[in-house]
């Protein structure tokens, strides 16, 4: 990856998500304190900014279910294996952090697996939110378990998990 970071802030739903991007990458997706709108750094939303705010936008009106804008999320291998399987789980459908360490190679590391959700650098679009715990409850999300709850709700119809 080359070129300059630059973070971008879009309102969502479920409050402000700042984006980041290095060169034509989104190398993080990220819960935010209200942050300055675009205009304030400076910047115009470019190709990618704007094909992901677009891209958002319609998950959030529940016409798109699976993201494809070009990710660079950085981690350990582990931690990449994980994102990879978080992104194979279909949309409104959950699975526990053991099926999600058993699908990215390390069926005991459960734990670790969690850990790689806690530091999703792409929040929403690698869709940690649909692990959940082994008895089906909602567990941990950086975002909090309201969020959590929320997008989920709005996966399945506003059936819940």
């Amino acid at each position: 990856m080359t070129g300059k970071n630059m973070t971008l802030y879009w309102p969502s739903p479920v409050g402000s998500l700042g984006l980041t991007a290095e060169g034509q990458v989104l190398t993080r997706v990220f819960f935010a304190p209200a942050g300055p709108p675009a205009e304030a750094e400076g910047a115009e939303p470019g190709g990618l900014f704007k094909q992901a705010f677009r891209q958002l936008e319609e998950y959030f009106a529940g016409r798109r279910r699976n993201f494809n804008l070009p990710l660079a999320p950085a981690g350990t291998e582990f931690q990449r294996r994980v994102w990879a399987a978080l992104r194979d789980i279909p949309y409104g459908q959950t699975i526990s952090y053991g099926t999600l360490a058993a699908r990215a190679g390390s069926p005991r590391a459960f734990r670790a697996a969690g850990q790689a959700c806690h530091r999703n650098p792409l929040v929403i679009i690698i869709p940690c939110h649909r692990v959940v715990g082994k008895d089906g409850r909602l567990t941990g999300f950086g975002g909090g378990l309201d969020i959590k709850d929320f997008l989920l709700r709005l996966e399945t119809g506003g059936q819940g998990h």
